[in-house]
């Protein structure tokens, strides 16, 4: 006697899977991306980045790709809204929206997004552990998976660099970045870029977690790490900002559920 006939396997092509989208338009892309931007903003917010007005995180528009859409000086990033969304010039000057930018923030940003075309969005707050990994003038070590994402592609950036509204402070800041994803500024705080909002808010997340990691596994003992070969290989796994765009999903499916009038 046969037992029941076993289900068959749903086929791939009818499973979902989320991707980047495609845009039909630049109007399209510009509210996407300020759709993300609210929506990272928030993240951060709960997470307890945001330290009085310091924090921000830039989005380049897609059609006038040297302004840059930002955090409105002041508003808590936990009540952002699309419609609060400013956008600067180079300059710092507002084209578009009724709030403040914060200078000495864009002073550095502008300048990252000027050396660097291929970055879509940059992050910069005063997390707790990214401050203290900061404090100590040290890179992330690879101790874990996470952390081997950052892993020769990663730099220190060895200054103070203080509240500055210089730009030749924000190109030094964007020549020590260079290539990489990723910066400590010493005794500052991390900045991470990426090719999507989603990307440069996913790698500080990680990052700023990874920082806390290595914190308490020093002060439990003396971390392991992991042999450089297997640090690449597993940086080439999980260092792409695809691979950080699929990892912040599920975070912005939960803050635009928990949250929607966010996207007001």
């Amino acid at each position: 006697m046969h037992g029941p006939t076993p289900p068959l396997p749903v086929p791939t092509d009818k499973l979902h899977f989320a991707m980047p989208p495609m845009h039909e338009s630049l109007e399209d892309e510009r509210r996407h991306r300020k759709e993300r931007l609210a929506g990272a903003l928030r993240l951060f917010g709960r997470l307890g980045y945001e330290d009085g007005v310091s924090g921000h995180i830039t989005a380049r528009d897609p059609e006038f790709s040297d302004c840059f859409w930002v955090n409105p000086f002041g508003i808590p990033f936990r009540h952002v809204t699309v419609s609060d969304l400013v956008l600067a010039n180079q300059d710092g000057q507002v084209v578009e929206g009724g709030h403040h930018v914060n200078q000495a923030a864009f002073a550095v940003h502008a300048q990252v997004h000027a050396a660097r075309p291929d970055v879509v969005a940059v992050a910069h707050c005063h997390s707790v552990h990214g401050r203290a990994l900061a404090a100590l003038g040290e890179l992330l070590d690879p101790i874990t998976q996470e952390s081997c994402a950052f892993y020769e592609d990663h730099a220190l950036y060895d200054a103070y660099t203080s509240v500055t509204v210089d730009p030749e402070e924000g190109r030094r800041i964007a020549a020590a970045l260079g290539s990489r994803k990723a910066l400590v500024l010493r005794n500052h705080g991390l900045l991470t870029v990426g090719d999507s909002v989603d990307a440069a808010a996913w790698w500080f997340m990680t990052m700023e977690r990874s920082c806390q990691v290595q914190l308490t596994a020093r002060a439990a003992g003396r971390p392991v790490l992991i042999e450089h070969r297997q640090a690449v290989a597993t940086r080439e796994q999980l260092g792409g900002d695809l691979v950080a765009w699929i990892n912040y999903q599920p975070m912005w499916r939960e803050i635009t559920r928990s949250e929607p009038d966010l996207l007001d």
